[in-house]
């Protein structure tokens, strides 16, 4: 499975990240707020969604880019003891949009579906979203259309020891990917703070000479 891309980290968000997903979904424009819950919403509504989302059972994906969140996928089991069915969302931030970060994504979902004996999976978006439309295709999905909303429907398959194998790897690189990025971010701040005494001390130097 693909773990970067260009140069994000796919991963499993932690339950102590309820505010890297909020002010993912606080960064999305007008639309692509609307494309994730099916209307305009509110910054108040957001902060109210992403501070209880851990406490739902929900399994959010991410995409992080230099630490932070800029693509998600949520996956919402229905029910609470073996859940056959469940319910999934995207929100990918505009300037993210357009670089398979939805493909990618539904296939962490899928999989982690498939893993907890989830059969059924529903998505649903607006009918005017045509990416999400042809993300879905791409899975076999079945597209029930109304008047202004789509209902796609995917089957995913029965868990295997291969399945439960590739998303225990993904959750190892995915850490590894984290632990690495925080290291390059400090790194980044390190020198940052040290560049101004540098070069102070490069201009004492030179008045030296």
């Amino acid at each position: 499975m693909t773990e970067e891309v260009a140069p994000g980290i796919i991963r499993k968000l932690w339950t102590g990240e309820s505010a890297a997903f909020r002010d993912h979904l606080l960064r999305l424009d007008q639309e692509s707020r609307r494309n994730r819950f099916g209307s305009a919403v509110s910054a108040e509504f957001i902060e109210r969604y992403a501070s209880r989302v851990f406490r739902t059972g929900a399994i959010i994906h991410g995409c992080f880019v230099d630490g932070e969140l800029r693509a998600a996928a949520e996956l919402y089991p229905m029910g609470d003891i073996l859940p056959g069915e469940a319910e999934a969302a995207f929100s990918v931030e505009r300037e993210f949009q357009n670089h398979g970060l939805g493909t990618i994504l539904l296939e962490r979902v899928i999989l982690s579906a498939r893993n907890r004996g989830i059969r059924t999976l529903c998505m649903n978006c607006l009918a005017h979203n045509r990416r999400m439309q042809q993300i879905a295709r791409k899975f076999d999905a079945e597209l029930s259309f109304d008047t202004d909303e789509v209902v796609a429907e995917l089957t995913a398959p029965f868990p295997t020891a291969l399945s439960l194998a590739q998303e225990a790897a993904a959750d190892a690189q995915g850490m590894a990917g984290a632990v690495l990025q925080a290291q390059r971010m400090a790194t980044g701040r390190l020198f940052d703070m040290l560049m101004p005494a540098g070069a102070e001390l490069a201009e004492e130097q030179l008045e030296t000479i």
